[in-house]
């Protein structure tokens, strides 16, 4: 976009040269490829210390099968002040998670919090993010996921609404994979900040929006998705009729 201060990093377990070439911002995590709540904690630890590094005002961690709409993106974070708390995202619950925290050696407790599903997407602001630094810069974010033995996105939870006392603001704007996206409206796709897509009970779950590719040659349907809001685009058909 146009006068866009946003910058997007890849983060990925292994070296890819073609990636590395395309987009100039791959950072290599020399963490685990596995899925397990180590190596996603692993993942998320150096997401946020090259956040802290970089000197920028908000932190979004977006997964791989999310589609994120820039325009609707910068008019959602606009609203809010990257000096003030801000954590903001959707949750995948409809009720606070139960952990059990380890306080000490022989001491545990039960916890309970709100926290962002990964799989939608969450932002962080900068002056929360410095706050969160105690438990996550460092290398102390595994640490702090092992307190609660719970992976990525729900550590960012612990920290924020159980360590900080900080409350998540849900926004109804972020979608994973985890709810039905045919739901949501082709009339407001622009309005929408992150877009996901997979399988629900064996059927494709994707947002419903005609062409201008096939379901066969776009299944996730973001190249779609994507020349429906940006149709100037030059690789979308000019042709293309929503």
């Amino acid at each position: 976009m146009k006068g866009c201060l946003l910058k997007t990093f890849i983060f990925t377990d292994g070296e890819d040269e073609a990636l590395a070439r395309h987009t100039g911002n791959v950072v290599i995590t020399n963490c685990s490829a596995a899925h397990s709540r180590q190596a996603l904690s692993c993942k998320m630890a150096v997401e946020y210390d090259r956040f802290i590094e970089s000197g920028r005002k908000w932190f979004c961690h977006v997964d791989d099968d999310n589609y994120v709409n820039l325009r609707a993106l910068l008019r959602l974070l606009a609203s809010y002040p990257h000096t003030r708390d801000v954590y903001i995202g959707k949750p995948s619950l409809d009720r606070p998670i139960q952990a059990t925290e380890r306080v000490s050696e022989n001491k545990v407790r039960p916890v309970h919090f709100w926290f962002a599903t990964g799989g939608a997407g969450f932002c962080i602001s900068r002056g929360l993010a410095l706050k969160m630094s105690p438990w996550a810069s460092g290398g102390h974010f595994m640490n702090t996921a092992e307190r609660i033995r719970l992976p990525d996105d729900c550590t960012i939870g612990y920290i924020v609404e159980a360590l900080l006392g900080v409350p998540l603001i849900r926004s109804s704007l972020f979608h994973s994979h985890l709810e039905n996206l045919q739901q949501v409206p082709t009339s407001e796709l622009h309005e929408q900040v992150t877009l996901s897509y997979g399988m629900f009970e064996n059927k494709r779950n994707a947002v419903h929006v005609k062409g201008p590719f096939s379901v066969e040659a776009d299944p996730s349907r973001f190249r779609s998705i994507h020349c429906h809001l940006y149709p100037d685009t030059p690789w979308c058909p000019r042709t293309a009729i929503f």
